[in-house]
């Protein structure tokens, strides 16, 4: 049974030190499902002092012991699969085919992808006369956002155990009983108490106390950048380490030598996934203004053929997406789009055609778009594509890296050397190449106002390390 009104406290399920709640909202139905407990500081002490304690032995455990934990997490998780891909579905809005197969599964993923780091990596490493020890950095605060629920939990928690730290994590208030299921998982796996810590609360009030908690020797952020922003100045005080995954305005560049049928279809289908709120959606189509009509006729068929609506019924190709905030933004940009004088290749503003609840988006494709356009420059976080069109490589390569952003980058076309050219002058963290998807062992994170951390396999891992030298070790 999901605890939605208590938090999990040094290895036990425990009420807030002052009630207060609020209700989570289906964002397909726009009921309210359930209360779930919200956190104040003095939460944030109670699990911070749990950590601590626990961390003195913990960050003790061998490599063998870690491996071990990891492993039983994992056949756990597995036999919480399903009830995780319902909960994502119904808070979040994702489709629940998605989310059980996407969302549930890009968790698993991750902790598998680290339990085969641990298995190798090297904490050791003589240089000259001493021994360079890389140790866990201590408690770490970790803040995780509502767009990928398990994806980015499991991507911090899985690497903090690996290298031995103790956590706290407040994960988004409105995608909360994923997060709950989570930590019974952990619980029943055998993660000693006080190792890991959840409590719901808000940003302002439990997100604010973790950053400023001199106690906490590590602040780990997914989320907006104006949210990482605040984090890192509350961290600056304590001189906290502070690793941070924000947000982005992925340039898709197609070239002239690109396969156009399938290089266009398959950006325009990444943009409409998960309803358009991934961080490294490729949301801003660069292609040849030669050809700016043949990618708009190409664009606009896939669009036809997406169906957004109801998570559960089987013909749903995209939810809702996950709040009425989030609904009324989109909205607004996508009527700045029309006003400043896009060319509305599908969608618009309001519900899609048929549809009287839910905050569903239409799929939206604005063309001819010029990148001082505000739908060029912001991010939507909804399934709304921009297609500007470029005269040749250079100036391609020019508008890419005309953002304030660095997360992410896509290149197609048919001469190789040629893509990975453009590749290497890309100011993002992330770079794909005609359609092949990331590399859960390779780091990703951004340049830029996307960030300063890397999350996942050896480099996410590293993230949670202190480096000592030890010299005279020899």
């Amino acid at each position: 049974m999901v605890q939605r009104n208590k938090f999990y406290i040094d290895g036990q399920w425990v009420d807030p030190v002052t009630p207060k709640s609020r209700p989570v909202i289906n964002p397909a139905t726009e009921a309210a499902m359930y209360e779930i407990a919200l956190g104040s500081a003095a939460d944030v002490d109670k699990a911070v002092s749990a950590a601590r304690r626990a961390f003195d032995t913990f960050s003790q455990t061998t490599r063998e012991e870690r491996i071990a934990l990891l492993t039983r997490i994992i056949e756990v998780y597995k036999t919480r699969a399903k009830e995780l891909g319902a909960a994502i579905s119904d808070e979040m809005g994702a489709p629940l085919g998605f989310a059980e197969k996407f969302q549930v599964g890009a968790g698993l993923g991750h902790i598998v992808s680290t339990l085969d780091v641990l298995k190798t990596y090297e904490f050791e490493e003589p240089i000259g006369s001493a021994m360079v020890v890389r140790e866990p950095i201590g408690v770490v605060g970790m803040i995780t956002p509502w767009n990928w629920p398990m994806n980015q939990i499991t991507c911090k928690v899985a690497p903090a155990l690996a290298a031995g730290c103790t956590m706290v994590l407040k994960p988004s208030e409105f995608t909360p009983s994923s997060a709950l299921i989570f930590a019974e998982i952990l619980h029943e796996a055998g993660v000693p108490p006080g190792v890991f810590n959840l409590i719901n609360g808000l940003g302002l009030d439990v997100g604010a106390a973790m950053s400023e908690h001199p106690g906490i020797d590590m602040m780990s952020f997914t989320g907006s950048t104006r949210a990482g922003i605040d984090v890192a100045q509350r961290s600056a005080p304590t001189v906290k380490r502070v690793s941070q995954e924000l947000g982005g305005k992925s340039p898709n560049i197609i070239l002239d030598d690109a396969d156009f049928a399938k290089a266009v279809s398959a950006g325009v289908g990444s943009v409409f996934m998960n309803s358009g709120q991934s961080c490294n959606a490729p949301t801003r189509m660069l292609v040849p203004e030669k050809r700016m009509d043949e990618v708009m006729t190409i664009a606009a068929a896939v669009a036809a053929k997406s169906k957004a609506g109801d998570p559960r019924a089987a013909d749903t190709t995209m939810g809702p997406v996950v709040n009425e905030t989030q609904w009324n933004k989109i909205q607004a940009l996508i009527q700045k789009g029309i006003d400043e004088g896009a060319t509305v290749v599908a969608g618009g503003t309001g519900r899609p055609d048929g549809a009287t609840q839910g905050y569903l988006v239409k799929p939206t494709i604005f063309g001819r778009v010029t990148n001082h356009m505000t739908i060029a420059r912001e991010e939507v976080f909804g399934p709304v594509l921009v297609i500007m069109g470029y005269a040749d490589d250079e100036d391609a390569i020019r508008m890419a890296n005309d953002t304030p952003y660095g997360l992410a980058g896509y290149v197609s076309g048919g001469d190789k050397d040629r893509v990975r050219a453009v590749a290497r002058r890309l100011r993002a963290g992330n770079i794909n190449l005609n359609g092949v998807p990331n590399e859960r062992t390779a780091p990703f994170g951004g340049y830029k106002q996307s960030g300063n951390g890397r999350e996942w396999g050896r480099f996410g891992m590293e993230e949670y390390l202190e480096v000592k030298a030890i010299a005279g070790f020899a």
